[in-house]
C-alpha cells in the first residue's frame, strides 16, 4: 500500500533526515478525519500513486514526496490558512529531523503551491500541483465522487451559495490556458478535466 511505512521512511532517507517516530501515524490520523470526505486517505494515495509514475520528471523527488504528504495534513474548511499551516508544520518537521533549512523552505514552498492561487513557481512545484489536481481528470464516475465528497465536506453551506461559490472555482480553472503545467500530464488529463470541469459547471448555474 502507497500510505505504507517503508515508503515513507524512504523519502526521508533521500533527504538525509529522520523523522519523528510518531509523525507517519500521525499524518494518516489527521487524513483520516471524520470531517474530512475528500481530503482524506483516498486522496492521499492517488497522489502519491500518480506520482510514482512521474517521479523521474521532478528535479527533487523526495521533496516533492513528503510535500505530498502534508499538502492537506491541516484541513479545516470554516479556515483560509490551511495550506500555510501545513507548510509550517512541514517546514518544522523537517528541521526536526535534521533537513538542511533549504530542503525544509522547499517543501513548505511546495505545499504553499497547493493553494493554486498563483502559477507555480517551479517545475517540481507545477508536477505537485498538477498531481493534487489529477482528479479533475479522472473518470466521470470518479469525478462525480469527488464533487459529492467536496460537498459532503461543506454540507454547513446552503445548496444556492455552495452552487454559486463552486461554480467560480470551477470556472476559474477553465479559464485558464491551460490546467495542467506538466506536458505529459496536461497530455494525460486536460482534455478529460475540461469535459468534466464543464459539466459540472452546469449544474451549478441556474
Amino acid at each position: 500500500m502507497r500510505l505504507a511505512l517503508d515508503p515513507w521512511q524512504a523519502a526521508w532517507q533521500a533527504l538525509g533526515a529522520r523523522p519523528a517516530d510518531a509523525l507517519h501515524a500521525e499524518l494518516l490520523g489527521r487524513y483520516g478525519e471524520t470531517h474530512r470526505a475528500y481530503h482524506t486517505q483516498q486522496h492521499l494515495a492517488e497522489c502519491l500513486s500518480l506520482f510514482d509514475g512521474v517521479r523521474h520528471l521532478v528535479g527533487r523527488p523526495a521533496e516533492v514526496e513528503i510535500a505530498l504528504w502534508f499538502h492537506d495534513a491541516i484541513y479545516d474548511v470554516h479556515r483560509h490558512d490551511n495550506e500555510a499551516r501545513s507548510a509550517d508544520w512541514a517546514r518544522q518537521a523537517l528541521l526536526g529531523a535534521k533537513a538542511p533549512a533549504e530542503v525544509a523552505a522547499r517543501v513548505a514552498a511546495l505545499v504553499m503551491a497547493t493553494r493554486h492561487s498563483v502559477a507555480p513557481a517551479t517545475a517540481d512545484e507545477g508536477l505537485l500541483v498538477d498531481v493534487d489536481l489529477a482528479v479533475l481528470g479522472a473518470t466521470p464516475a470518479r469525478f462525480a465522487e469527488y464533487e459529492a465528497q467536496i460537498r459532503a465536506e461543506y454540507a454547513h453551506v446552503p445548496a444556492q451559495v455552495f452552487a454559486e461559490k463552486r461554480g467560480a472555482i470551477l470556472a476559474g480553472f477553465l479559464a485558464r490556458p491551460a490546467i495542467y503545467a506538466c506536458g505529459p500530464l496536461r497530455h494525460r488529463f486536460e482534455a478529460a478535466a475540461r469535459r468534466n470541469l464543464s459539466a459540472a459547471l452546469a449544474t451549478c448555474r441556474p
